[in-house]
């Protein structure tokens, strides 16, 4: 009976094992209209560790989902876009944020929202990129930024 009472004493927290914080993107045209990428786009960032490593891999998609780092005030992120005849264009974006702590219970691992603050880039591909919603959570249905690339042909 003890050991009834104890298991049941115990915390049933669920945990956000399957939530994930990452950022939404939405590829539109100048209109304001979603424009799948015929290309593609290879989208490159620097870990922790120093290496590059390779986030995301996409082709004709008007959508795509970024994690986004909780140990730096500034994200670099390396999108490589190379179209059908093998040209390629390199851009840089920088993603600045606010870090915030977001706690479950203290049977869960920490976790991090974000508050987007600025995002710029180098324009070789990308027209324009902008802050639709600032606020990064578990909640993956708001695009946070939306990105305009330049008219190929």
């Amino acid at each position: 009976m003890l050991l009834a009472l104890i298991t049941s004493s115990c915390s049933s927290i669920d945990c956000p094992v399957q939530n994930t914080v990452s950022t939404q993107y939405a590829i539109l045209d100048a209109s304001g209209e979603a424009s799948p990428l015929t290309d593609t786009l290879y989208i490159w960032t620097r870990r922790a560790d120093g290496q590059d490593t390779l986030l995301n891999r996409l082709t004709a998609s008007s959508t795509f989902s970024l994690p986004i780092s909780y140990s730096h005030p500034e994200d670099t992120l390396i999108f490589y876009i190379v179209d059908s005849y093998h040209q390629q264009t390199l851009d840089t974006v920088f993603l600045k944020k606010e870090d915030i702590p977001h706690f479950e219970s203290v049977d869960c691992a920490a976790h991090f929202f974000h508050h987007l603050t600025a995002v710029r880039s180098t324009h070789y591909g990308i027209d324009s990129i902008t802050i639709a919603n600032p606020h990064v959570n578990y909640d993956q249905s708001y695009t946070h930024l939306n990105i305009f690339f330049k008219q190929r042909y």
